[in-house]
């Protein structure tokens, strides 16, 4: 079985940072891709940054230069790093994680439980 544990959402004021993480643990073979998402209310999940294990990154035109994805491979972690945070950033966040998994050794999408970030103006 898999496990992820979100951690580091919270409250700050708009133009604050927070860091995310999410790490992965289990019966794991690989991890490929890992993501952040958000669900602000009344919306539906988007996609925040993503970064692969061929080490392509990409990100939400909303949060270019102001938000940065990272993994640690050893650790089989994903971390957020936002910075310049507005009003409009606030939402649930949740992490994506693709994994091979050793007892199915099958590729499946993993998501946290959900952080919640909440920028005040």
């Amino acid at each position: 079985q898999v496990q992820l544990a979100e951690s580091g959402g919270g409250l700050v004021q708009a133009g604050g940072s927070l860091r995310l993480s999410c790490a992965a643990s289990g019966s794991i073979i690989s991890v490929n891709a890992m993501g952040w998402y958000r669900q602000a209310p009344g919306n539906e999940r988007k996609l925040v940054a993503v970064t692969t294990s061929g080490g392509s990154i990409s990100y939400a035109d909303s949060v270019k230069g102001r938000f940065t994805i990272s993994r640690d491979n050893a650790k089989n972690t994903v971390y957020l790093q936002m910075n310049s945070l507005k009003a409009e950033d606030t939402a649930v966040y949740y992490c994506n994680l693709r994994i091979t998994t050793l007892l199915t050794r099958r590729t499946i999408d993993y998501w946290g439980q959900g952080t919640q970030v909440t920028v005040s103006s």
